[in-house]
């Protein structure tokens, strides 16, 4: 009866899921030794690092799933590490034979949300239409490719006591993004020293590099959507993504004024001579509704149909997805770590975001004349 309900116990404990690599911990090698004496469960686990920063929950994960077994009361924990050779063999088997898992011919969807110039509210609207996305029950990945100007890990929430993001766990050369609503978020303010200035000042072979890693060593899993926060203009990290991902999809950020719509154009523009489709185009800033219920149109208006407008062509009509009205709920949610679209679900700058979300969910990419990743029995 013992090795019946040790087996019960091992098959309770394997569906545990690693919070970081996001799979049962059995079919990730690490449940060791499971035996029952009596009401007494002792179970071995073998964790990928020392120190791994996942381990009091995975352990207390492991503690609960023993005791849920019928006639155990008393479960006991013995907490390993893997060897270089158990982690090495896991880190192949987690990457598999591509290195580069978002080409023309995988299933995740990647969006790069674009603005001509800074100031505009992008990161903000990425960092809130990844947690909607997440939301609606999609496996959301989200890569702060603003290199010069990283703001997503604290938009996010994801940032220590000491106000710095925190490191991804590494596995070997692999890399596991931290999560935050739902979403696996990289960024290079997570790989900065902790005596190091915050500022980055690269050049262009330097942002390339940056970018090709974050889509070959981060280790995102599954991915429903991939979202990148892109710099503002039409520079070098913007010729690289459209080198790495020319078959992406680009969401265009204005605000309602005409000097912004024009400028916002031509990051359109340029997605396109690199191949990628633009998905639609987003207005943020839009009217301000006052106190008495009249609105205010600060930064004047028209400025995303225009942008949209100037986009499309007979063969290519280009949507304006929505607009963003100015919101202090929105502004807060920012500078707290707490997305608009969480904390005050009910703003309308909140609902509107959650909208487009729902727009992008709808307008699903066709699988017409690309090769599936189905392998013939």
């Amino acid at each position: 009866m013992s090795a019946v309900a040790a087996e019960h116990v091992r098959r309770a404990v394997a569906a545990v899921i690693d919070p970081e690599l996001r799979r049962p911990i059995g079919e990730l090698d690490m449940v060791r030794d499971v035996t029952v004496e009596g009401a007494v469960a002792r179970v071995g686990i073998a964790l990928t690092i020392v120190g791994c920063p996942a381990a009091d929950r995975i352990g207390q994960d492991v503690r609960d799933a023993a005791a849920s077994v019928s006639g155990v009361s008393e479960v006991t924990v013995d907490v390993g590490v893997m060897t270089p050779a158990e982690r090495s063999a896991l880190v192949e088997r987690i990457r598999g034979t591509r290195r580069m898992a978002f080409t023309a011919d995988s299933l995740t969807r990647v969006i790069a949300v674009t603005s001509g110039k800074g100031g505009v509210g992008k990161s903000t609207l990425t960092a809130n239409l990844a947690v909607a996305l997440a939301a609606r029950g999609l496996a959301v990945g989200l890569i702060d490719a603003d290199v010069h100007g990283f703001s997503i890990p604290g938009l996010l929430g994801l940032v220590g006591d000491d106000g710095r993001p925190p490191q991804p766990t590494r596995l070997d050369d692999l890399m596991l993004p931290p999560v935050a609503y739902g979403v696996k978020t990289i960024s290079i303010g997570m790989f900065l020293p902790p005596d190091a200035s915050p500022a980055v000042a690269w050049r262009g072979p330097m942002l390339h590099r940056t970018v090709q890693q974050f889509l070959t060593d981060v280790h995102f899993g599954d991915l429903d959507v991939l979202l990148i926060d892109m710099p503002p203009g039409t520079g070098d990290v913007a010729i690289s993504v459209g080198q790495l991902l020319p078959h992406a999809e680009v969401l265009v950020v204005t605000t309602p004024q005409a000097a912004a719509a024009d400028v916002a154009v031509r990051s359109g523009v340029v997605a396109r001579q690199t191949g990628q489709s633009i998905l639609g185009v987003i207005e943020n800033m839009g009217a301000l509704t006052l106190p008495d219920g009249t609105t205010l149109d600060l930064f004047g208006d028209g400025g995303g149909a225009a942008v949209a407008g100037a986009l499309s062509s007979d063969d290519d009509d280009v949507p304006l997805l929505g607009s963003v009205p100015l919101s202090p709920a929105l502004r807060e949610g920012g500078d707290t770590g707490v997305p608009v679209v969480v904390g005050a679900p009910d703003d309308i700058a909140s609902q509107t975001i959650s909208r487009i979300a729902g727009e992008i969910v709808s307008t699903r990419r066709s699988l017409a004349g690309r090769s599936l990743p189905v392998s013939r029995a």
